[in-house]
């Protein structure tokens, strides 16, 4: 399996099982520079990753998995799960706690990682995102530990269809300890507000 690339933060890299490392997963047809530019809102000191998808999108970018018709492909969201955690496994120190950061097709890897390898995720952050309605191993897991994961989407986002909208905060609200925000007037987008919350709940949960 081809290895990912990705962009690196210059603060020291983590080491210790206490500690964190954020991993930003970008959306459909756009790179691993562009959630990046997020990282001025981490909490002062927390070391990042941002990934490339693995797919070269036709036209554009790249995506994590092919929009073929098929909203939420589960075997090509699997293949790209196992590379997120080869890539993890090669580049992150064993027991570092990875806290992905997900928009659009990211938020659904962002998911994934949660709901596959539980033990190495601090918390979740959720943007403009759905989820599979596959099943995943670690599944029955989290719907007994709830995990802390942050969910923000704007009222007026005209990608995700509004019943990928409901199934994924049903299934937040399963499994999850969930701190949802929804932002009016927002599209698929990321807000300055959305950046502060973001920001304040890191710095909140991972104290």
């Amino acid at each position: 399996m081809t290895d990912l690339f990705a962009l690196r933060s210059t603060d020291s890299e983590p080491t210790d099982p206490h500690e964190f490392l954020a991993v930003f997963l970008h959306g459909y047809g756009s790179d691993e520079r562009d959630l990046a530019g997020l990282s001025g809102y981490l909490p002062l000191g927390l070391p990042w990753a941002s990934v490339r998808a693995p797919l070269r999108h036709p036209a554009f970018g790249y995506s994590w998995y092919p929009l073929e018709g098929e909203f939420s492909p589960a075997e090509a969201i699997a293949e790209a799960t196992e590379a997120l955690w080869a890539w993890v496994d090669t580049h992150v120190a064993p027991g570092v706690q990875i806290v992905p950061i997900g928009f659009s097709q990211g938020a659904m890897m962002a998911s994934q990682l949660l709901r596959t390898r539980p033990e190495r995720i601090g918390v979740t952050v959720a943007l403009s995102g759905y989820v599979s309605d596959t099943p995943r191993p670690a599944d029955a897991a989290l719907a007994q530990s709830r995990p802390r994961v942050f969910w923000g989407r704007g009222d007026q986002d005209p990608v995700i269809p509004a019943h990928e909208v409901a199934a994924a905060g049903e299934w937040f609200e399963a499994h999850t300890s969930l701190e949802r925000h929804v932002y009016p007037g927002m599209g698929h987008s990321v807000s300055e507000e959305e950046l502060v919350d973001i920001r304040q709940f890191l710095a909140r949960t991972l104290g």
